[in-house]
């Protein structure tokens, strides 16, 4: 699927003010994500012009998901994109999906609360 609606090739590259106005994120993002993760590397022209390729744009497609979206710190997109994942943990997953009923909710809460405290102190 194109993410752009420009008539342009998907395969196209694609300036770093397309993908900035794709994404409703400022250029100056871009350029942090881009010392952040080391996989993104756009393409750089004459002047420093970057020119992302197909893969970039994905790439910064699922940074904007975990960031924006998901709620991940910079530390967890990059620990979540190098472990090869996208999503939220099972332990993350919203209690409603996961069939457990108004009386099991608050023992559930109290042992996520005190895995979590664990974790801290470890």
């Amino acid at each position: 699927m194109d993410l752009f609606d420009d008539g342009k090739d998907t395969g196209a590259l694609r300036t770093i003010g397309e993908v900035s106005a794709r994404f409703g994120l400022r250029a100056h993002v871009l350029r942090y994500w881009e010392d952040q993760f080391p996989a993104l590397k756009p393409l750089k022209r004459a002047g420093g012009r970057r020119l992302y390729r197909p893969e970039d744009v994905a790439l910064i497609e699922r940074i904007d998901r975990l960031v924006n979206r998901e709620g991940y710190t910079m530390r967890g997109a990059k620990a979540a994109l190098a472990a090869g994942g996208t999503s939220r943990s099972p332990a993350i997953e919203p209690l409603t999906d996961s069939g457990i009923g108004p009386s099991e909710l608050l023992p559930r809460l109290k042992a996520i609360r005190a895995e979590l405290a664990a974790a801290l102190t470890a």
